[in-house]
């Protein structure tokens, strides 16, 4: 229970923009009706090089080919990520962990080389050609990807992207609408550049899953609301769906079309938030389909 404890403080100070940060109001929300399963903390076994930033895993199950699939995690602890890698079977991941708010995520990545310097490293130690390359981050984690994605050399290498209950971004004049008086209107330049990612997804170039809960932050947009905004910038509909998820998270929606897929979750608790972070080994699944 101690992630959910951490996460409770940091759940949703993921912050409108890579360099600013705003303070959230607190859920009073508890929910008692679902478990909320959790990964066991373990280190599997396998093959470990510190790096520049983050570190690199390589599964003892790992059989190392040509090319290998990587994919890079942020936020969320170093362990768990791990554990999915390990429980794929196929993939290597490197696990970057370096605190909260995803100005903390952004900010390393204003440095356009270093995204290139960290796979260049880890190929480099693994004697292998990492490929296909998979962003995945939880919550605040989103920054890195951001950072990342708006260089092009970056977004040509990056096959795929995993945005797991953590794609924020601001609201115009700091505050949200009133409901059916005044509808939310959301700071969109930063959501720009997965609005592309996900178009290449729909056009099967590139594929994407965004998973949202339907907790709402109050001082800047929830994953609800950029999801919405996503959907409608695509021309897609959710499907309202009623079915248990990984870690026995409830589905409430979905869209699809080629290689995108957005589904929404229950749930406006720090465990429900939780829940999705260690459904990770299941997202990973979901690429392959």
């Amino acid at each position: 229970m101690r992630m959910v404890t951490v996460c409770l403080l940091i759940v949703l100070t993921t912050g409108p923009s890579a360099y600013s940060q705003a303070s959230q109001n607190p859920s009073p929300m508890v929910e008692h009706t679902r478990a909320h399963p959790r990964l066991k903390q373990e280190w599997p076994d396998g093959r470990r090089e510190k790096l520049e930033l983050g570190t690199l895993f390589i599964p003892a199950s790992l059989r190392l080919k040509s090319s290998t699939p990587l994919f890079i995690h942020f936020h969320g602890g170093t362990w768990l990520p791990e554990v999915a890698a390990a429980k794929a079977g196929n993939k290597a991941v490197i696990s970057i962990q370096i605190g909260a708010g995803s100005g903390t995520y952004a900010k390393p990545f204003s440095d356009s080389t270093l995204f290139s310097r960290l796979i260049a490293e880890a190929e480099a130690k693994a004697n292998v050609k990492f490929s296909p390359i998979s962003l995945t981050a939880w919550s605040a984690g989103y920054g890195a990807v951001r950072a990342i994605l708006k260089v092009p050399e970056h977004y040509a290498h990056v096959d795929r992207v995993l945005l797991i209950d953590g794609l924020h971004t601001g609201y115009v004049g700091g505050k949200p609408g009133q409901g059916s008086l005044q509808e939310s209107q959301l700071e969109t330049e930063n959501l720009e550049i997965f609005l592309k990612f996900a178009r290449d997804a729909v056009a099967g170039r590139k594929q994407m899953i965004i998973t949202h809960s339907e907790i709402f932050p109050g001082t800047f947009a929830s994953t609800t609301e950029t999801a919405d905004w996503l959907l409608g910038q695509l021309g897609l509909k959710r499907k309202a769906v009623v079915k248990w998820g990984p870690m026995q998270t409830q589905q409430l929606s979905e869209a699809r079309a080629g290689k995108f897929l957005l589904i929404g979750y229950a749930g406006n608790s720090a465990p429900d938030h939780v829940d999705q972070l260690h459904s990770l080994p299941e997202y990973l699944r979901w690429f392959r389909k």
